[in-house]
């Protein structure tokens, strides 16, 4: 008899503890759990020497990155990255651009032809105007003649919402696969947005894009020209690994856009798994990119991103 009373007792203690830790997974699955996201940054590394050409010859040994000032691992390398590309063209219809709209809308259709039509097959395109108002005229395509008709429309009038253009056009590039580009014709600074020009450099640093205005000058003399925008938009550039140019219309805007194409077919990627403290914490991570055996060389790269917190 006392046999048995001694199973049974087992038996019930056992039940109660096993009862007793159902009801703390059953209550741990009811409450909200908060986990870091453990991110891949992706670097799109330009690098030139210093006669401006382009260098695409080096190895993942060469570079060194810190992220935070913490050294870091290279997980991932390519050369020339065919990774596709996701670019956000917006285009000035300003009343001051009125005059050179036709040349600059001949030019982003030969830019258009060249993206589409060489490189890998999954480059898309979308297209913005902007003035005091920001319009999206083509979502992201490859098909050229829905591209190409959107532009003929295009005229010159009221003002220039160039930061609300830029922050309205980074979010739906977040979600895509590969490389994000922003490139903006312009010919001049910002007059009529509601954001400013913290808000247009945080949203292309969360959409991870790279920056190229082109700002299309009529004229040389600093006192016409809007040098303070000009200046924004070059710090800009520089702060997501971009550069800005300043072309005439014509052959010389031709160029621009070509050289722009190259640049991206010339690009390094490179990967790595954050390690350092708080990386999961939401906020701006500074990254520094160098070539410690190759100090002549020009790096150009986005100058760092927002760690990412995920429920």
């Amino acid at each position: 008899m006392g046999r048995r009373s001694s199973q049974g007792s087992y038996v019930r203690a056992s039940a109660i503890i096993f009862a007793g830790a159902l009801a703390c997974l059953v209550v741990a699955a009811q409450e909200p759990s908060f986990k870091v996201d453990v991110q891949l940054v992706r670097m799109l590394v330009s690098v030139t020497n210093t006669n401006g050409d382009l260098v695409g010859s080096l190895e993942a040994r060469d570079f060194a990155l810190f992220d935070k000032d913490v050294s870091q691992e290279i997980t991932v390398f390519e050369h020339q990255t065919t990774q596709p590309l996701s670019v956000t063209l917006l285009i000035d219809t300003s009343g001051s651009t009125a005059k050179d709209l036709r040349y600059e809308t001949t030019s982003l259709a030969k830019f258009l032809n060249a993206l589409v039509r060489d490189g890998n097959p999954d480059d898309a395109a979308a297209l913005y105007s902007f003035n005091d108002e920001v319009t999206l005229l083509q979502s992201f395509t490859r098909r050229l003649t829905r591209l190409e008709d959107s532009l003929k429309p295009l005229k010159g009038d009221a003002g220039t919402s160039l930061y609300d253009a830029i922050y309205l056009s980074s979010s739906p590039l977040r979600d895509r696969e590969g490389r994000h580009v922003i490139v903006v014709v312009t010919d001049g600074g910002d007059t009529t947005s509601s954001k400013k020009y913290n808000d247009a450099l945080a949203a292309a640093l969360k959409a991870d894009a790279i920056f190229y205005p082109i700002v299309v000058v009529p004229i040389t003399n600093p006192a016409g020209r809007n040098t303070g925008g000009e200046h924004a938009l070059e710090t800009l550039a520089a702060n997501t690994g971009g550069r800005a140019f300043y072309p005439t219309v014509g052959p010389d805007l031709d160029r621009t856009f070509a050289d722009i194409l190259r640049e991206l077919r010339t690009q390094y990627l490179i990967g790595y798994y954050p390690r350092g403290p708080a990386v999961g914490d939401g906020k701006f991570h500074r990254v520094r990119v160098e070539l410690p055996q190759h100090r002549d060389l020009r790096i150009s790269t986005r100058t760092g991103y927002y760690g990412v917190v995920s429920r």
